[in-house]
């Protein structure tokens, strides 16, 4: 049987407006995702089908005759993606109808397709004014209001076409769906839970309800939900997800097995990073070089998977590499705080790149003056750079830097210890040991500090206080362990941080 609408000189209106926004980033550790939310257009089209016949009444049979098939113009140009020409077409007929809820309707999805989110609101809150009564109107004004970042605003909307069809699929799915992209996880689960008893067939629904139930938490349940989509709907994300779910239940091998799994069905820059981060978590460095290798093949301007990379060959101890790939990532993102901490730790064991990574440090010491990190790392890149004794070696500077850095931040234990060693090495014992004494009340387990200090204490004639020195040095050093517990929290910080998207980062 044809429906009322199939073959009417409207056409259907397409899901155009539902896949403009594409770069929302999800709660937690997880790939960057578009909002599910999903919009009842058919249904605001059978409202514009209604209001067609009444729109002009008010003119005369030819005039009305040429606005009706001006305002079915203006719904082809919709369809067609012609958003500039609809909104032409919609803004000669308005005047003519300054009340008709399906203009206003019509105008605010244009609008919206068009980025042009003050003049989208505007027109869909008057179409909520004119039918308050519609939960498909409250939809389409709440999710441009999200999109505008009005959240508060768009969540009143949100609840209230829930109030106004509590069994309905989408209301339920769309408020649950806000909750997830407002970080309210608790709140979302049970709007998506109704949902899905309303419709189990729903990928989006189901891939949102898995999410929450792994972000709260419910691992099996959300395995379980995950497992179940699979067999319909076979997608790189959902195996994303399903790998972030073994790895938070600590299943590592399954871990990968399905990072594996949606970077081979998606090849995408997320899924890449999300596979390469795996191995390269778990120490399995050379498949993550692989991984990280061909990611850089297919993004060459992803500063993240060329940290990535270069964080794998220095783990790998293929120190040069890793200075030319972490090189390539400060020139992609100069400003990327964490490309110069692993830069640091590379150059450390091959210093024969010395020009080029000065360079770097200097030139990040210059956009972020204000940043003693900044300062201290550009201080130890011209120190290490240069031999000591080299008359090229300006220890002035050095000093001056690291002086600038502790400036800046007091409570920075390495800069300390590095002007203390500036002072040892010039037997300044007077000035090296109270650098030592302050780096170590801000971390007792640096090592190399207290066998510095206890160097100095034997020079200065303190022999006592220079043999328990040793001695703590002995014993941390024989912690090798908890080298290996910083070396992965370093890298599970950067990470973590990467999968949680940009405000993490900050």
């Amino acid at each position: 049987m044809k429906m009322p609408w199939e073959g009417a000189p409207f056409g259907r209106l397409p899901g155009a407006f539902f896949c403009q926004y594409n770069d929302i980033s999800v709660i937690g550790r997880t790939v960057s995702q578009r909002p599910r939310f999903r919009f009842a257009i058919l249904c605001a089209l059978l409202a514009c089908l209604f209001q067609a016949c009444l729109v002009f009444a008010q003119v005369p049979e030819s005039q009305k005759q040429k606005l009706d098939r001006q305002y079915q113009s203006a719904v082809s140009q919709y369809e067609a993606g012609q958003y500039a020409e609809a909104a032409s077409q919609l803004e000669e007929l308005l005047p003519h109808a300054p009340n008709s809820f399906a203009i206003h309707e019509l105008m605010g999805l244009v609008y919206a397709s068009l980025s042009q989110n003050a003049k989208a609101i505007e027109h869909l809150q008057t179409a909520v004014r004119l039918q308050p009564g519609s939960a498909v109107a409250r939809t389409n004004l709440a999710t441009t209001l999200f999109h505008a970042g009005k959240a508060s605003l768009a969540g009143e909307q949100f609840r209230k076409a829930l109030e106004l069809e509590p069994k309905d699929f989408d209301a339920n799915h769309n408020l649950g769906e806000f909750y997830i992209q407002s970080g309210k996880i608790a709140e979302a689960c049970p709007k998506l839970e109704e949902a899905q008893r309303i419709d189990p067939s729903s990928y989006d629904n189901g891939y949102d309800l898995a999410l929450a139930y792994f972000l709260t938490g419910r691992l099996a349940e959300a395995r379980k939900l995950v497992q179940s989509i699979l067999p319909n709907k076979n997608t790189g994300e959902l195996h994303n997800l399903l790998g972030q779910i073994e790895e938070k239940d600590e299943k590592y091998i399954a871990a990968a097995n399905e990072f594996e799994t949606a970077a081979h069905l998606d090849p995408s820059e997320d899924n890449l990073f999300d596979w390469g981060s795996e191995l390269l978590l778990h120490r399995t460095y050379e498949p993550a070089i692989e991984v990280f290798q061909e990611a850089t093949r297919r993004y060459p301007s992803s500063p993240r998977l060329m940290i990535g990379l270069g964080m794998t060959l220095d783990l790998r101890g293929k120190y040069d590499e890793a200075v030319k790939a972490l090189l390539a990532a400060a020139d992609l993102d100069p400003a990327d705080a964490r490309c110069y901490l692993f830069l640091s730790k590379a150059y450390d064991s091959s210093p024969g790149q010395a020009g080029e990574v000065i360079q770097r440090f200097q030139r990040y010491a210059e956009l972020k003056p204000n940043d003693a990190l900044a300062q201290y790392y550009y201080a130890l890149s011209l120190w290490k750079g240069k031999r000591v004794g080299d008359a090229s070696l300006d220890l002035q500077a050095v000093e001056s830097l690291l002086k600038k850095a502790i400036a800046l931040d007091d409570k920075l234990p390495e800069a300390h210890v590095q002007l203390g060693n500036i002072y040892a090495d010039q037997h300044e014992y007077e000035k090296s040991i109270p650098e030592y004494v302050r780096a170590l009340e801000l971390d007792p387990n640096l090592s190399d500090a207290h066998y510095r200090l206890g160097t100095d204490y034997v020079h200065v004639g303190q022999k006592d206080r220079a043999q328990k020195e040793f001695e703590v040095y002995q014993k941390l050093r024989a912690e090798h362990l908890a080298e290996i517990d910083k070396e992965r929290a370093e890298v599970q910080q950067f990470v973590y941080a990467e999968k949680a998207g940009p405000s993490a980062r900050h």
